[in-house]
């Protein structure tokens, strides 16, 4: 790839193309995986996909709006904190997996029902501990499970807003 080549792929829109493009991939397979195979969600890959509509929303702004660059750079910081968000909860849900059967948590409500029931604060702060439903793997490709999967997608967002970010 020559150097204009590249500048080009550098340059404002096309990233956030490439981040709006991986957000829409990472969305798509999820629901791909629950309403055409069945998956069911548990709660931190609801919150996870919450995080990727953040990161969407962040990236779609200066790609539709083509704004100055402090809004671009607010937008791509934007990308990047909820790009961490869901890193970290992909990453809790790698840790639930690999536990020993006898130290999963219990399972626990749906997080709807949560919601309805307990004040918003207490459910998200009781869905954010997950739960057996998050330790179950119910799917993997190439040796990855959905949150690697996850986890792989939100650090190539953290990658992409930091060189948006940092360049000049």
């Amino acid at each position: 790839m020559s150097s204009p080549t590249l500048r080009a792929l550098l340059q404002p829109r096309p990233l956030n193309g490439w981040m709006l493009a991986l957000c829409a991939a990472l969305l798509a397979g999820a629901y791909l995986l629950e309403y055409g195979f069945g998956l069911e969600p548990c709660s931190l890959c609801i919150l996870q996909r919450i995080a990727l509509f953040g990161c969407a929303l962040f990236a779609a702004v200066p790609l539709v709006l083509n704004p100055a660059r402090p809004l671009r750079r607010a937008c791509a910081a934007g990308v990047l904190v909820c790009a961490d968000v869901g890193a970290l909860l992909a990453f809790r849900q790698l840790w639930l997996q690999q536990l020993p059967p006898e130290q999963v948590p219990a399972c626990m409500p749906s997080l709807d029902y949560l919601v309805e029931v307990m004040p918003l604060m207490d459910a998200l702060m009781l869905a954010l501990r997950g739960d057996g439903n998050c330790a179950e793997v119910a799917w993997r490709f190439l040796g990855l499970t959905l949150p690697g999967w996850a986890a792989v997608g939100f650090l190539g967002l953290v990658t992409l807003s930091l060189v948006q970010l940092v360049r000049r």
